[in-house]
């Protein structure tokens, strides 16, 4: 293993202690990770193999779903190690420097967004929360296009084309105010937790097809929270998914604020004014 190649994890204010993470946390590719510091901050790093994390290399490793999985194991990893300790502003995955040189200029061109979001994240966590529609929540409406069973006396012929469309058509709004009441208490969830948050962001809802997740993601959200709050927080979650019936609300976290590194952009508005 060369240690020409530095992985980035996150960086953290340089508060001067030898070792910003717990004892014994290991990076990608096994590497042991170490603070590179620069101008009062540092970025947690670790040596990488060249011949993964090479332009050319990587760019062929990013299409392997189970390198790529490994790969970010290892990066929540070590963010998560970092952020039960203190504010650690997470980097991209798979972002790769020269040696420490490349770390440094890292941090010197950084300097400003970096410190800025050390600022505003300081004693904040970030909780996750989905909310799911379908068979796991409860009973889900047939597909549109799917047959409906037919009615007693149809196998005699006494079930008219016109009770057919009559039967489809109920079925369809029936399924229109399914996926309502959903979207309605997704609704709810979002904005009773992002009143209790100092900052939200919506994520695009998961792909089933991805995540292998049968459900409709009806929310896919996060939510900045100070880390005293963050008990009565997660009771909220656990009420209001008990109150939704036939929807499945999912809390992850506390983790490192990943979805709130940018500058909210209503905040730039606010500061340009």
């Amino acid at each position: 293993m060369t240690r020409e190649l530095e992985y980035a994890y996150g960086v953290v204010r340089d508060t001067g202690a030898p070792d910003p993470l717990p004892p014994g946390v290991l990076g990608v590719a096994g590497g042991p990770v170490r603070a590179v510091r620069h101008r009062g901050l540092a970025v947690l790093a670790s040596p990488v193999p060249a011949e993964e994390f090479e332009e050319g290399p990587l760019r062929a490793r990013l299409e392997d779903l189970a390198w790529l999985e490994e790969v970010a194991r290892a990066h929540q990893r070590v963010v998560n190690a970092a952020g039960a300790v203190g504010c650690v502003v997470p980097v991209g995955m798979a972002t790769v420097c020269r040696g420490e040189e490349g770390l440094r200029r890292m941090l010197e061109e950084g300097h400003p967004r970096f410190t800025g979001a050390l600022d505003r994240l300081e004693g904040r966590v970030e909780w996750g929360v989905k909310v799911y529609a379908g068979p796991a929540g409860g009973p889900a409406p047939a597909p549109a296009g799917a047959p409906s069973p037919a009615p007693p006396g149809a196998a005699a012929g006494a079930f008219s084309g016109r009770d057919y469309l009559r039967r489809r058509t109920a079925q369809r709004r029936a399924q229109e105010q399914w996926w309502q009441r959903a979207e309605d208490g997704a609704r709810l969830v979002h904005e009773t937790l992002a009143g209790l948050a100092e900052r939200a962001r919506l994520h695009p809802p998961q792909d089933g097809r991805l995540s292998g997740v049968t459900d409709r993601n009806v929310l896919n959200a996060a939510y900045l929270v100070p880390h005293e709050h963050s008990e009565g927080f997660a009771q909220r979650v656990r009420e209001l998914a008990d109150r939704l019936a036939g929807l499945r609300v999912e809390l992850t976290g506390p983790w490192a604020p990943y979805s709130f590194v940018a500058p909210d952009p209503a905040d730039r508005a606010r500061a340009a004014s």
